[in-house]
């Protein structure tokens, strides 16, 4: 079972799905103005959800993440975030 699924719903949002320690369920919004912001299109908008779930995994526990909210909000509580397409380490390419 991968521990990050990634589910398109409409539009702009998506259902991530961490199964980590337990499951957890997250609706998270990505719209092409953050699209643009965060992955200047170098990756697909799946591609950045996936790596942003591996990037939040690694500062907090899964049930930490909000349950519901716009992707942009990561760099409020993680301003190293706006550099998250560099971040080498977080493969997503499989």
């Amino acid at each position: 079972m991968k521990p990050i699924v990634v589910e398109h719903i409409c539009a702009d949002e998506f259902l991530v799905t961490v199964t980590k320690n337990s499951v957890t369920k997250h609706t998270v919004f990505v719209s092409d103005e953050a699209h643009d912001q965060f992955s200047n299109r170098q990756l697909s908008k799946e591609q950045l959800l996936k790596k942003s779930f591996l990037f939040l995994l690694q500062r907090e526990d899964q049930t930490s993440i909000l349950k519901s909210f716009n992707i942009e909000v990561i760099e409020s509580y993680f301003p190293e975030y706006s550099n998250i397409v560099k971040i080498g380490w977080i493969d997503v390419s499989g």
